[in-house]
């Protein structure tokens, strides 16, 4: 599986982006999506996940209210809308997938896309 990011790009605090990422497979729909950041100097952190069927998702309590996850599987897409931005949101971010399971979509995923690099100016 192969997971492509864009998107990503230079905003004022307070300002919005939305960030892409275009899953290869074939069986998209049976993978649950999310999004991780990494800052500089800090350890890649949970950011949002999705569901395979797009009926669950959940946040890092850092960015519930600013940030909404969603996806199209009918475009092997899956999105992340951030707005509100604020300086500490400057990070690059990755997609990432795994076959669906019962597990924590705050765990383990085994396909990482490349990262888009997102930068807040205050």
């Amino acid at each position: 599986v192969q997971l492509q990011a864009s998107g990503g790009g230079l905003v004022q605090a307070g300002g919005s982006l939305r960030l892409s990422c275009a899953a290869s497979a074939r069986t998209f729909s049976s993978y649950d999506m999310g999004w991780f950041r990494q800052a500089p100097g800090k350890e890649r952190e949970f950011v949002a996940a999705v569901s395979w069927s797009g009926g669950s998702t959940i946040y890092a309590y850092s960015v519930e209210g600013r940030f909404t996850i969603s996806r199209d599987n009918a475009k092997n897409t899956v999105y992340l809308q951030m707005n509100s931005l604020k300086p500490e949101d400057t990070a690059v971010y990755y997609c990432a997938g795994r076959m669906k399971t019962t597990a924590t979509m705050r765990g383990r995923y085994d396909y990482w896309g490349q990262g888009a690099q997102v930068t807040v100016s205050s």
